[in-house]
């Protein structure tokens, strides 16, 4: 339980995007990442904006501050048959946890997931995070072990991209135009 009544968990809007790059930023400084980060307030903007989301997030606010947010998008469950939901960061700045805002963050995402019919929720944690996995073991949440995450980045993936194969292009498939797909801000 938060000890903040006036704790609100909102969906970010496109105009939530310079809220949400600074978090993102916060948590990059967190995790000893901060040289990855190059998305731009425009990235951010555009990716809550599209008529389908390739982004969607939720923000914590504290008398109208930021102080957190989690970032999440749909996948899905060729097992189940059904949707999933990726919690891709979840992040509270450090002076407010400890406070029950990260688990606020977690209601609202599951009850998300519970309302689209997904199946489940995901997410990755850095393997000296123990305080969030101690978070997430107290919710109900496990480690799914026999499972090592990959990742297709840079030049290898234009690599593979240029790759030929058989009709060299994708059958059924309509080059869809990403909305918005200008990288300026």
């Amino acid at each position: 339980m938060t000890r903040h009544s006036e704790l609100r968990i909102e969906k970010a809007a496109e105009t939530d995007a310079g809220a949400v790059l600074a978090l993102i930023k916060e948590l990059a400084d967190y995790e000893r990442m901060s040289d990855e980060v190059v998305a731009t307030e425009g990235d951010i903007r555009r990716a809550l904006s599209l008529s389908k989301p390739s982004a969607e997030a939720l923000i914590a606010r504290l008398g109208g501050n930021a102080v957190g947010f989690a970032l999440f998008f749909q996948n899905f469950s060729t097992f189940l048959g059904r949707p999933g939901l990726y919690l891709e960061d979840l992040f509270v700045k450090p002076e407010w946890r400890g406070q029950g805002i990260g688990h606020q963050l977690l209601v609202a995402l599951a009850r998300l997931a519970v309302e689209r019919r997904c199946g489940r929720m995901e997410w990755s944690v850095l393997d000296w995070n123990e305080l969030a996995m101690k978070s997430y073991r107290r919710v109900g949440a496990a480690p799914l072990d026999q499972w090592t995450v990959w990742r297709l980045t840079g030049r290898a993936l234009e690599s593979l991209a240029a790759e030929s194969s058989p009709g060299d292009g994708l059958v059924g498939w309509e080059h869809e135009e990403q909305e918005g797909a200008s990288h300026e801000d």
